[in-house]
């Protein structure tokens, strides 16, 4: 196993293609079938299903595709530590989706304008995906929301530091009567993403008064705010987001808003990440942080 064969591996599992993987790589298609051919040989097990429209990887695929892309970011760390003149090469980041609506834009210019050199490869997913991935070494950082600073990561080992500082607003139908409490609301379901979403744990919380009555709404899981938002201006659902990103929506007068409480999105990294590229990125980020006169020490 070398890691060239492992970086010709991954590409194939990511376009499910030999011919797409071999454009990328600016190998010929042959050469690419040929070292995932002796790859398989080497491990003794098949890793693709192989039909004339695609390469799907098989179980054994899947289980080896998260050890190659930790093996091959570390390599790629492993070389930026140890050659520190600049940032360059790949910096894998994760983040929520309202940061990369609203926060991320500004500085993801600032800095590629400062180190062309460097690839950012962006994904988006809830809070609890992004802490499996960062400590999984499957990307480098992320953006996450912490109710409650770094102690509600429990055990997770992680170095935070905080970024921004987000205002909840609960998301009614217009024309909706004033709210009081959970009981007040009359759509009784809540829209919102896939359980591991810090802000859904939240809006479950406030709706059950901290888990001490039963939840009395039905969940909508939509897969964007977009959604979250367009349920709610039809009347059928409520929702929590950010302030900031219900800004950024067109037609805002179809919604009532009610303040909840404010959260901070950290910058979470696995301890001891010092690549160049990571370090320019969190002092970039510092340059828009909401805690520029706090500092950024660590939380």
């Amino acid at each position: 196993m070398d890691l060239a064969a492992l970086a010709v591996f991954r590409t194939v599992a990511r376009e499910q293609s030999v011919t797409r993987a071999a454009e990328l790589l600016g190998r010929v298609p042959s050469n690419v079938t040929t070292r995932v051919q002796q790859l398989e040989a080497e491990i003794g097990v098949a890793l693709f299903q192989r039909d004339k429209k695609r390469m799907a990887l098989t179980a054994a695929g899947e289980t080896y595709l998260d050890y190659a892309e930790r093996i091959l970011n570390l390599a790629e760390e492993a070389q930026q530590r140890v050659k520190p003149l600049a940032p360059f090469g790949t910096l894998r980041v994760g983040s929520m989706e309202c940061a990369v609506a609203s926060r991320l834009p500004a500085p993801l210019a600032r800095y590629s304008a400062a180190w062309p050199q460097v690839r950012i490869e962006l994904t988006t997913a809830p809070t609890r995906p992004l802490i499996e991935a960062v400590l999984a070494r499957r990307i480098d950082c992320a953006l996450i929301a912490l109710p409650s600073g770094k102690g509600w990561l429990g055990p997770a080992p992680l170095d935070t530091v905080p970024v921004f500082r987000e205002d909840l607003v609960l998301l009614l139908p217009h024309g909706h009567p004033e709210v009081h409490t959970a009981e007040d609301i009359k759509p009784r379901t809540l829209a919102t993403f896939a359980p591991g979403c810090t802000y859904r744990g939240l809006a479950e919380d406030w709706l059950t008064d901290q888990g001490r009555r039963p939840m009395a709404f039905a969940i909508q899981e939509v897969r964007s705010y977009h959604a979250m938002f367009a349920c709610t201006a039809a009347g059928s659902c409520v929702s929590v987001m950010p302030r900031g990103l219900v800004e950024l929506m067109d037609h805002r007068e179809a919604v009532e808003e009610k303040p909840l409480r404010t959260v901070d999105t950290y910058l979470a990294s696995r301890p001891g990440l010092a690549t160049p590229a990571f370090a320019a990125f969190r002092e970039t980020l510092g340059e828009f942080s909401d805690f520029k006169e706090e500092g950024d020490g660590a939380g």
